[in-house]
């Protein structure tokens, strides 16, 4: 399965980073590099690992972190997965969308 960044992903993916760098160091930023990349990885090779959304059947839902949930898109058809969000888990869940 091929892996696509929506434009949202990788907008929330640099915030994220940006954020940790100002308040945690580039400790962290690698951390959740590396915890993202590992997260994808299982996402490719398991694209069903996840829960699906509850208003997209489609939609799947993965933790990162705790704090981060990276919500996804399967077109088992053409073979693709998008990537469509990251959530902060402590925001109210009816502000998201995509």
């Amino acid at each position: 399965m091929t892996i696509r960044w929506s434009q949202r992903a990788n907008m929330d993916f640099n915030k994220i980073l940006e954020f940790l760098f100002k308040n945690w160091g580039i400790k962290e930023v690698e951390n959740f590099i590396d915890k993202t990349d590992e997260i994808i990885l299982k996402i490719r090779q398991n694209p069903e690992l996840f829960i699906r959304s509850g208003k997209r059947p489609n939609v799947h839902k993965g933790f990162v972190t705790k704090q981060t949930s990276l919500f996804y898109k399967v077109d088992s058809k053409k073979r693709n997965i998008t990537l469509l969000a990251f959530w902060d888990n402590r925001q109210n869940p009816k502000r998201l969308q995509f």
